[in-house]
């Protein structure tokens, strides 16, 4: 039996780690939140107090952290606790779900291989609804014979795991072009609903008049409901659009690429962050907009 762990229990690893249960893995997880991996081992599998103790169980680890120095860190400790890696059986796959500059995955694999370990680029998209129902989107790339120990515990995870190519770098460039088209999307639906508000137009009557519209988009249908519901709790908070956007552009200028629309978008969410808004929902871009009321929620009324 391949056995599957899971580090990061977050709004998305956990829904992925239940979707790894339910389709029959009896999965290994670990996160720095203790209490939360135990929670979830109540209900089938298994909590690890160490990351060390979790590679050396696993025959394919998931890791669903925030960025490439969390991963670091996961894989090759932090200073003062060892990572995963060095525990790691020869010939087991690392699937990193991160989202990260393309050139860093291509170099990770090029480390693990050098251990011994298998790795596949596996960026994630679709928000913590699709990965609790594993419906979310995968974008990935690896060699065969890591999709070989891999690809059932992806196929449980998600309902596309598209295959980008038998090297790394591939699945991220894809995932940061899509985080391009999101982090601009959320910035014109909060451009365009600070708009209506400065313009005096019903803010829910707006919402349901675009969505029904050729102007929506996912990104305005989502997000400006947590606008008009005045919630913030960050599902993807401000900064990941800094960092995500910030990658978009060095990957571009790398070869003098222009991208007029993302540098406007991270700029805005860049503003966002430096006025304290930076754990927010990234829905709170739209509080950098000066002379509007935002919707207040019903205990702020």
């Amino acid at each position: 039996m391949t056995t599957v762990g899971l580090i990061g229990l977050g709004a998305m690893g956990s829904g992925m780690a239940a979707s790894l249960r339910r389709a029959g893995h009896s999965v290994q997880v670990f996160d720095v939140r203790r209490e939360v991996a135990a929670a979830f081992a109540k209900e089938g599998g298994t909590a690890h107090d160490s990351l060390a103790s979790l590679g050396a169980a696993c025959d394919v680890i998931v890791s669903v952290v925030v960025n490439a120095a969390q991963t670091e860190a996961v894989l090759f400790g932090d200073g003062s606790t060892p990572g995963c890696a060095a525990s790691m059986k020869p010939g087991s796959v690392f699937v990193m779900c991160s989202t990260v500059d393309p050139n860093w995955s291509v170099a990770l694999e090029e480390r693990l291989e050098a251990m011994g370990l298998r790795y596949v680029d596996a960026p994630i998209s679709g928000g913590a609804a699709k990965a609790a129902s594993g419906q979310m989107t995968m974008m990935t790339a690896g060699k065969p014979e890591a999709y070989a120990l891999a690809e059932p515990f992806l196929n449980a995870m998600a309902a596309k795991v598209y295959k980008l190519g038998d090297s790394a770098g591939a699945g991220s460039k894809v995932k940061i072009i899509n985080q391009l088209l999101a982090g601009v999307h959320i910035a014109a639906a909060a451009e365009a609903m600070a708009l209506g508000l400065r313009e005096g137009v019903d803010p829910a009557a707006l919402y349901e008049v675009i969505t029904n519209s050729a102007g929506n988009s996912w990104m305005f249908e989502n997000r400006m409901a947590h606008v008009l519901a005045a919630d913030y709790t960050p599902l993807s908070a401000v900064d990941i659009f800094v960092k995500d956007l910030g990658i978009v552009l060095d990957m571009a200028r790398a070869s003098k690429f222009p991208l007029p629309l993302s540098s406007t978008a991270h700029q805005m969410f860049m503003q966002a962050s430096t006025a304290g808004f930076a754990k927010e929902d990234d829905s709170a871009v739209i509080k950098i907009f000066p002379g509007i009321e935002l919707p207040k929620s019903a205990t702020q009324l």
